[in-house]
């Protein structure tokens, strides 16, 4: 009898663990970092502990984001730096108010399409002396600091110097990156002698450090924003374009400044969403998010046929009109207003056919790229989102002599059809791929970015659907499994890039609908590599995400030292 009842006791041990086990299965691999105190949230675990530390000595969100993000230029070099732009949304949680900051930087005096065209170029140059403009980033973390810091200045450059002199070891995915742009590298011995230290990317693991870049970042540290934009660093950029024959002169820098922007916004299902307005494609995401508001979500779920196919097609028409219309504003009229319409939404959802994929999409009337995204959240509930980049992997190829930096390509983005908005012209913006997001309702407050060049937009649509249409916590709603497209030329038809999670019977039924699709792994850097911080200013508290399609993580701040 005693045999008998231990017998029944040991069979119904694995029935009690698989329930257990049942009521804990998920899709996502990690969880949420949860917190009181502030988190950091980067693509780099060295990055976000930075900002964190940050945190822990009392400094804002943004002080971390600064932090971090000067870290990231150390650590990933090939994605961002101070010789790229960078983009800022800022939610002051005393005030509820969202601010945006674009610091993108502008073409030089002297480089025009009658110039390139003198030379013999016809085509804007996507690499070289001739692709770069103005790096904003040091700017923008200027004007940020100077708006919502709370550490001094110098404080925050601590890690990136400690890291750029002493070195770090290379971590996997920007090994990876690295070692698929050694031609880029190879374009000026500059590159070559700071970023292939012995004539070869450095292996996963290996110790890489960079002590002109510690210099440099000491000089900015000490000296502030102008002495990038007007004192020696300034000097060496000046000077490494004229020896390349560039046309950037003192007073493109000199005369920079990034610029304080109100944010645009659409209302998605109760969620208000907010982007920054052009010459970013924020625009783009909210346009895609409005068409997708006009179809009801697929219960099946966000890997259903029906739901994929939509957003799918929406993404084609929205993408469209970013392409005809985005510009510099303050040299061509973008019809934002129009764009963002209710009333145009429902038009342009009107040519989504249920039963077949668009191949060639086209452009209403309305009334690529290696980047860097980061979010900080702190303990006030202060949201920084953040992202930063150097364009194409190692910008232009060109780098600073004797200062360890990269100049970024963004000019790479203009055109050379002076009828289109943006045609290049002195002084002016180029059309820009990186874009910070933020989101609401009530109590809860989402800073998120996903990186990638065209990705952004689409992927930010992405992970709004997954929070408001299918109630996903922001890891879960990172990691979901995306689609994304590479256009060739700007033209948007029907190639597809999907993770193989997606199930093979949706992909059969969308192949069906026309939907050619190309198969990535599991977690595919292809769909960009995101981030996200929540705070609740109910209860608050903070959560934070990191993509596991990166080397990074959430670092919650540490408890201070006494």
């Amino acid at each position: 009898m005693k045999l008998r009842i231990s017998l029944l006791v040991l069979l119904s041990l694995p029935l009690v663990t698989a329930a257990s086990l049942l009521a804990q299965d998920r899709s996502y691999g990690r969880s949420m970092v949860i917190n009181d105190g502030g988190i950091v949230a980067t693509s780099h675990t060295l990055a976000s502990q930075a900002g964190a530390q940050i945190l822990a000595r009392g400094g804002s969100a943004i002080d971390a984001a600064i932090a971090a993000n000067a870290v990231l230029g150390v650590t990933e070099p090939m994605m961002n730096g101070i010789g790229g732009d960078l983009f800022l949304l800022y939610w002051d949680a005393k005030t509820g108010k969202l601010y945006g900051l674009n610091a993108s930087g502008w073409a030089p005096r002297g480089l025009s399409i009658a110039y390139l065209k003198q030379k013999g170029t016809l085509q804007m140059p996507q690499a070289g002396i001739d692709s770069v403009t103005v790096p904003g980033a040091v700017d923008g973390w200027a004007k940020a600091h100077d708006r919502f810091g709370k550490l001094p200045w110098k404080d925050l450059f601590t890690s990136a110097i400690y890291y750029a002199e002493h070195g770090y070891p290379v971590p996997e995915l920007i090994h990876e990156f690295w070692e698929g742009d050694t031609q880029t590298l190879k374009q000026t011995p500059e590159a070559e002698r700071v970023f292939l230290p012995g004539g070869k990317v450095p292996e996963v693991g290996e110790m890489f450090a960079n002590p002109d870049l510690g210099k440099t970042l000491r000089l900015i540290a000490e000296g502030g924003r102008d002495v990038f934009y007007r004192g020696e660093i300034a000097q060496s950029i000046v000077s490494t374009s004229v020896a390349l024959g560039g046309t950037m002169q003192a007073d493109d820098l000199a005369d920079f400044s990034a610029e304080w922007v109100e944010p645009i916004s659409i209302t998605y299902h109760g969620w208000k969403v907010y982007e920054l307005p052009p010459n970013g494609q924020g625009m783009a995401a909210l346009e895609m998010l409005n068409i997708m508001s006009t179809l009801p979500p697929d219960k099946a779920g966000p890997l259903a046929t029906m739901e994929l196919h939509d957003r799918i097609e929406a993404m084609k028409l929205a993408y469209t009109d970013l392409f005809r219309y985005n510009a510099d504003p303050r040299f061509a009229k973008v019809p934002v207003k129009g764009l963002l319409a209710a009333d145009y939404a429902r038009q342009r959802a009107t040519l989504i056919d249920p039963a077949k994929a668009n191949c060639t999409p086209a452009s209403g009337s309305p009334a690529r790229s290696d980047t860097t995204y980061l979010a900080a959240v702190d303990k006030d509930g202060n949201i920084a989102s953040l992202i930063q980049s150097l364009y194409d992997a190692f910008g232009s190829g060109v780098a600073v002599k004797g200062r360890g930096f990269m100049l970024h390509d963004r000019g790479g983005l203009f055109l050379l059809d002076p009828s289109n908005p943006n045609a290049l012209a002195p002084r002016k913006r180029p059309f820009h791929t990186i874009i910070p997001a933020f989101m609401e309702q009530g109590d809860t407050h989402i800073g998120f970015g996903i990186m990638g060049g065209a990705n952004q937009p689409l992927a930010h649509a992405q992970f709004v659907s997954n929070i408001v249409d299918y109630g996903m916590n922001i890891q879960a709603a990172l990691s979901e499994p995306r689609f994304t497209v590479q256009p060739v030329e700007q033209e948007i038809g029907c190639n597809i890039l999907i993770e193989s999670r997606v199930p093979q019977q949706t992909l059969k039924e969308l192949e069906e609908k026309g939907h050619n699709f190309k198969i990535r792994k599991e977690y595919s850097t292809a769909m960009g590599r995101g981030q996200a911080v929540l705070h609740n200013s109910k209860s608050n508290v903070n959560f934070a995400a990191s993509d596991p399609r990166a080397d990074g993580s959430a670092e919650p701040e540490p408890v201070p030292e006494h």
